[in-house]
C-alpha cells in the first residue's frame, strides 16, 4: 500500500471517528450533545428523538466514509455538517474550534477524491 493510500485511510478513519463518537456517547449522556442543535430545529420532535435520529445519520455517514466508496460525497456532507455545527454554535467556539480542523480534513478528502472519481468516470466513458 502506498503512502498516499495510507494517508487517505488515515483521513477517513479520523473523520469517521469524529462522526461515530458523538452518537455512541449520546446513548449514555444525551444532555452533553443536545445543546449543539440550533433552536430552530428543536421543538418539532422530542429532543432525544432528534438527537438519536441525527446520530443514525452520523453513523451512516461514518460508515460510508470508512468504506471509501465515492468518498467525495460523504466528505462534502461531513464538511457541511461540521461547518454548520460551528456556525450555529459560535458561542461555544472554545470547544468547537477543533471542528474547523476536522472540517478541513473532510474538505481535503473531498478535494483529493474529486479528481479520482471524475477521472474514473472519464476513463470508463472513454472505454479505457
Amino acid at each position: 500500500m502506498s503512502s498516499e493510500r495510507y494517508g487517505n485511510l488515515a483521513l477517513r478513519i479520523g473523520l469517521a471517528f469524529a462522526f461515530l463518537y458523538p452518537p455512541l456517547n449520546a446513548l449514555t449522556d444525551p444532555n452533553a450533545w443536545i445543546g449543539y442543535f440550533p433552536v430552530f430545529v428543536k421543538g418539532y420532535v422530542p429532543d432525544e428523538v432528534l438527537l438519536h435520529a441525527f446520530g443514525v445519520v452520523e453513523v451512516l455517514l461514518a460508515l460510508w466514509i470508512l468504506s471509501g466508496w465515492r468518498i467525495f460525497w460523504p466528505s462534502l456532507i461531513a464538511f457541511a455538517m461540521l461547518f454548520g455545527i460551528v456556525v450555529f454554535n459560535l458561542g461555544n467556539f472554545q470547544v468547537l474550534f477543533r471542528d474547523i480542523s476536522i472540517a478541513a480534513m473532510a474538505l481535503a478528502l473531498a478535494m483529493i477524491s474529486y479528481g479520482d472519481e471524475r477521472g474514473s468516470r472519464i476513463s470508463r466513458e472513454a472505454g479505457a
